[in-house]
């Protein structure tokens, strides 16, 4: 890690304020980060909508499960901004094989149910270590940060929750008078037509939009941790210092 071209300045932070400055560090590179991220999250939305006519409820779930893998894309570009380099998809074209099919099994199964995705998954695609090596940095990283990483991912999960609501309850609030559509049971396919695809379009927008500052939040609060474990801050500050 060249700490030297890191464009992030590191000082003791709290996790919360990394958060927040994963946040920001998304805001700052929007354009990259949704326009990549755009490459491999609609395709994603089209083909859940599509298995819609088997199960109502299977497009929200295959969106669910499919994050963990959106993620690569997104921490990929927002690790690239942190060194202040701009990412295209031409550039994500390059690296494709390796940001979307590298531990692919690992990413769909271990991370899907891991409660601090966001935090420890840049140990796994980034500092190049295997599985097993990835495991017990991972552990190192966490360690005593699980609250705050655990937080984070509800929070954000609380936050999808009353945006896909608010994009579904559009459906109501517009509807003509006498037209509103009924909610029906989606576990037993009594779901009307227009339901069946607004609510997995709703959860895929609010995907698409909150998706990217989770990871960049996780991500933040990781680099948090490793200048705290490794002294990062206090090497950049005398990097500036020699540098005048």
């Amino acid at each position: 890690m060249q700490i030297d071209t890191l464009a992030l300045r590191l000082r003791p932070r709290t996790q919360m304020e990394a958060a927040d400055l994963g946040a920001r560090l998304c805001q700052s590179a929007a354009g990259s980060t949704f326009s990549c991220y755009a490459i491999a999250a609609v395709p994603v939305v089209l083909l859940t909508l599509a298995s819609s006519e088997v199960a109502a409820w299977l497009p929200v779930v295959a969106i669910w499960w499919a994050k963990p893998w959106l993620d690569r894309t997104i921490l990929f570009v927002l690790a690239r901004a942190a060194f202040g380099q701009r990412t295209t998809p031409a550039d994500l074209m390059r690296e494709l094989r390796d940001v979307w099919w590298t531990r692919l099994v690992f990413t769909m199964t271990v991370l899907r149910f891991s409660p601090w995705r966001s935090f420890t998954a840049p140990v796994y695609q980034l500092e190049g270590l295997s599985i097993r090596a990835g495991s017990r940095r991972a552990h190192q990283i966490r360690r005593r940060n699980i609250g705050s990483a655990a937080m984070t991912t509800c929070a954000f999960s609380l936050c999808e929750l009353a945006l896909t609501t608010s994009l579904l309850s559009l459906l109501f609030w517009f509807a003509p008078p006498g037209r509103t559509p009924e909610l029906g049971d989606p576990f037993f396919g009594d779901t009307p037509g227009i339901l069946a695809l607004a609510l997995p379009i709703a959860y895929g927008l609010a995907v698409a939009y909150l998706e990217p500052f989770y990871v960049a939040a996780g991500f933040a609060m990781y680099l948090n941790r490793r200048a705290e474990l490794e002294a990062w801050d206090i090497e950049q500050e005398f990097r500036r210092a020699f540098a005048q």
